[in-house]
């Protein structure tokens, strides 16, 4: 199992206050899955995601990664957990202005050590896999807002993860670049990545095979849809 969360609990303290973001999660994901969670604002998807993204550990329960308990894991596990086993894809985009894309797309590789060498293969190949083989020397803002998402999806890539965590990835889009978009993310599918999408969009939603829904910080319904 790629994923295993049991009884996952995050309170978080606000004004003197305890807000109770996940209230005892049970969520098992499974390789070469492509889910989304979906949940009005407030019902917890966003810190569910942050969990699973390990950018945040729960107050309470479990959360494996790849049989990994991560509440045992140190900052520098966590980081290193970060750049190897998931690709971040975020609302918006998250690119460096004054580098190209191939840069863009090498970030990763630097921060983990690869060869300059491995690491401009490694970025040409991924761009090229979104369709973008003749844009890679244009910095984002020569680009457009479906091309900047593209570039921050083979940026995903270019680890080669486990995980593609894509959070309202056509939220700055207008519907057909976001139509765009999803055919790329469905291309990463398809090639074998686990894809787990957090979206408030059921239009969005409808290209995943397995919709999970939040509500108060619970599960309210998981079902596959093909």
């Amino acid at each position: 199992m790629l994923i295993e969360l049991r009884g996952v609990t995050k309170v978080y303290h606000v004004g003197g206050e305890d807000v109770h973001a996940l209230a005892g999660v049970d969520l098992d994901i499974d390789l070469h899955e492509y889910v989304a969670i979906m949940g009005p604002s407030g019902s917890g998807k966003s810190t569910l995601m942050n969990m699973v993204g390990c950018l945040d550990t729960p107050s309470g329960g479990s959360y494996k990664l790849n049989g990994v308990e991560i509440r045992d894991c140190d900052d520098d596990e966590l980081a290193r957990i970060r750049n190897k086993e998931i690709g971040f894809v975020f609302q918006t985009f998250n690119l460096l202005a004054r580098a190209d894309a191939l840069h863009n797309v090498e970030l990763p590789l630097v921060y983990n050590g690869t060869s300059p060498q491995e690491r401009r293969r490694r970025a040409v190949e991924s761009l090229t896999a979104v369709g973008l083989a003749d844009r890679m020397h244009h910095r984002p803002n020569e680009l457009s807002g479906g091309q900047r998402q593209r570039v921050a999806i083979a940026r995903a890539l270019v680890n080669r993860p486990s995980i593609i965590l894509a959070d309202e990835p056509t939220g700055n889009l207008d519907s057909r670049t976001g139509e765009e978009i999803m055919g790329a993310l469905e291309k990463v599918y398809e090639q074998g990545n686990t894809i787990i999408l957090v979206t408030h969009e059921e239009d969005i939603a409808k290209h995943a095979r397995r919709v999970v829904r939040l509500h108060d910080g619970l599960i309210a319904e998981d079902r596959r849809t093909r």
